[in-house]
This record gives structure tokens, sequence and C-alpha cells, in this order.
């Protein structure tokens, strides 16, 4: 298969895609519903013209990637002021709601895969712990939604991927072996202390140098034009590569780099945001298509009732459960809860963690890719499908009523 006809294609598919994008992003098919199936369809399984022959690896870095640049910049976006006045909520759902979500995971997997050793139950409750940022746009940035919803699941959705990476590697650790010289409550601190102490470091640092260097630059006229379009993309990777090289939480930079940046930047920070979205939008439609070519053959040979019966629960129960349990006592209104509780999509955080995973050739990695590869597709299509109907739905009630939310 020629390397031009598969550019031929995609190009093609990108093109149409982007003449509509702006219309589909208020129906329910738009983003990564349409590249997932799109990969699939074009992919060596159905149509045959599209055989990118990618691995694990490959997909891995595509997702960082778009992952970090979209964590910068929705960080970048948030409103401070919002978020201070809700604060409390993010800190619930990150630090009581997180664990939960674990903790539920691990018990259902348990329980429905009794086969598979507690080190694998413990890594499918933690793939599919966190909320993906990406996949969550579509509701973080609807201004139907109230800002102070959009906000806590913006932070939640930030955060929780680089909190995960160190209990993924604690998990993955314990179960090849490498910890027996060490106490595992000694290495999980030890991991959580460098993995996101580095990562929070490293996107403060850079963010604030960065920023004040953009800063001078445009106020002395010296990036303009086109140039507008690279200094926040590369300011987010750097923040990304910089705390992975360091063995830190690249997440965690990203996130951090942006809240600082945007906090430190006015003038400007807009000019300079629209660009670098429209590359975050280019890598992940890259990333999903990607993603959807190489799917189908794994989902259709490693279904089972137990899998797909395990991916609905963690969207519902393992995730819904928790949301109410951590916001008990925050007077909150039920639809809100509800609301807060469904949009917890799986995705881009989840594929990395996968490949980190599978690399390590664990006995249980044929179920845990059927699992988390079901939950992913799942995901995109519920929570896309839904994603701009509920919320409008959802911005409708809030409207009609005095106490917000």
């Amino acid at each position: 298969m020629s390397e031009y006809q598969i550019l031929t294609v995609f190009a093609g598919f990108a093109f149409a895609y982007s003449l509509a994008a702006s219309r589909l992003a208020t129906t329910p098919v738009n983003g990564a519903l349409v590249y997932v199936a799109a990969g699939m369809l074009f992919g060596p399984e159905l149509l045959g013209i599209v055989d990118l022959r990618v691995d694990g690896e490959t997909i891995r870095q595509l997702a960082e990637l778009a992952l970090a640049i979209c964590l910068f910049t929705d960080s970048s976006n948030a409103n401070l002021k919002v978020l201070r006045s809700v604060e409390d909520i993010p800190a619930r759902l990150l630090l009581i709601g997180l664990p939960l979500t674990i903790a539920f995971g691990l018990l259902m997997a348990w329980l429905i895969f009794p086969e598979l050793g507690f080190f694998e139950i413990a890594l499918i409750g933690t793939m599919l712990a966190p909320t993906d940022a990406a996949l969550g746009k579509a509701v973080v940035t609807n201004p139907v939604v109230p800002d102070k919803v959009r906000e806590s699941l913006n932070v939640e959705s930030g955060l929780n991927d680089g909190i995960c990476v160190p209990i993924i590697l604690f998990f993955i650790a314990l179960a090849i072996g490498a910890s027996e010289a060490q106490e595992p409550i000694s290495l999980v601190l030890e991991l959580f202390l460098k993995v996101i102490g580095i990562g929070f470091v490293t996107g403060l640092v850079l963010a604030v140098a960065g920023g004040f260097a953009l800063r001078a630059a445009a106020a002395n006229g010296w990036v303009a034009g086109t140039w507008l379009q690279l200094p926040i993309t590369t300011l987010a990777l750097l923040c990304f590569a910089t705390a992975q090289w360091l063995e830190g939480s690249g997440f965690i930079a990203a996130f951090v780099g942006g809240l600082t940046f945007g906090a430190l930047t006015k003038q400007h920070k807009h000019q300079f945001l629209a660009a670098a979205e429209g590359t975050a939008d280019a890598v992940a439609l890259v990333t999903w298509f990607s993603f959807g070519t190489v799917m189908l053959p794994i989902l259709v040979s490693r279904v089972s009732w137990q899998v797909l019966l395990y991916a609905v629960l963690s969207l519902t129960v393992i995730r819904m459960l928790p949301v109410f349990i951590c916001l008990i006592g925050k007077g909150l209104r039920r639809d809100t809860q509800l609301f807060i509780g469904w949009f917890g999509p799986r995705g881009l955080a989840s594929v990395v963690f996968l490949v980190m995973v599978i690399g390590h050739r664990l006995p249980g990695n044929e179920t845990m890719v059927a699992v988390v590869s079901w939950t992913i597709v799942m995901s995109i299509l519920l929570h896309g499908l839904s994603a701009n109907p509920l919320a409008s739905l959802y911005g409708g009630r809030v409207r009609r009523r005095a106490d917000e939310i």
C-alpha cells in the first residue's frame, strides 16, 4: 500500500472534516467520534484503503502530545475568579473521588475477572480512573454550562491523569517485583513526591519564564503574523517534555504551566491560544484516526460479556458513585451531581497508560487491552453523542433556577 494513498485518504478526510467542523461541534456527532469512526471505516478491516501499521508506542506518543497541548490551552483559559470560588469541588473530586474511583474499579475488576492477579485488576482500575480533558472539551468550553461546573471539570481532568502516573508506576513496580527491596508505602510516597513535585515545579518555572519572555517580545513587536501560531504550542511541549525528561509528570507540568501562563498573561493571550488550540485539534485528529485503524480487530476478537459489563460499569457506577460521595455536604442539586458524574470521559490518558502497562507483558495483558479499549470506545460514543444535548438540557434547567447549581 502506497504511503501516498494513505496520505491522500487522510488529508482528504481531514480537509472535509475541517470544512464542517464548526457546524458539527454543535451536534452530537463531532470530534473523536468522527475521527475514530473514519479510522475504522478506512482501516484494513473494512474498506482496506488505509493501513498505517502504527504500533502502540506511536499512538502513545501522539496521545501524549495532543493531551499536553490540550491541558495547557484549557488551563490557560481557566477563569481563576470562578475557580477560587469552587476550589473545594475539584479538590474533593481529586482527593476523595479519584481514590474512590480507583478502589471501586479494583473491586469490580476483582468480581468480574477472578482469573487476574491483584496488580492486574489494580492497574485496570487506575488506567480507567482519570477523565480526559480532550474528550471533555465539548462540555468544559460550552457556555450554556455554568462556569462553576465547567471550571471544576476542567481542573479535575487536568490534574487527575498526572496524579495517576505515580500510582500506575507503583503497581507496575510491584507487579514485576521491582520493589522487593523497598517498602510499598515508602515507594508510593517517593513516586508521588518525585513525579508530581517535579511536574508542578517544572510547569511553574517554565510558564513564568516563558510568559515573561513572550510578553516582552510581543510588547516590542518581535513576534507577529504567522509566528503567533508557534509560542504556546512549543511552550506546552517544553513544559511536558522537560518534566518527562526529569522523570516527573509531563501532564501535571502542562496543566500547571497553562494555569500559570493564563494567570500572568492578559494581553495577546487569546491570539496565541487560538493557534495552539488548532494544533491540539490537529494532533488529536491524527491520534484518534490512527487509534481507529488498529482498534477494530482488537474490539472484535477480545469482546466478552465480562469486558462489556466492566466497560459499562466504569462509565457509570464506578465513576458516578464516587462523585456523589465526595460531593456530600456541598449543597449541589441532584442534576448537577449527575452531570458532573456522567461527564468523566475516558480517552487519551487511558491510551497512554495502557501502552505503558502492556509494554511490561504482564499475565493479564490481553484482558487489560480489551477492557481499556472497549471502555474508551464506549466513552467516545456515549459521551460524544450526549455532550451537546445534555449540556443544553442542563444549562437550560440552570438558567430557570435562581440558585444556579
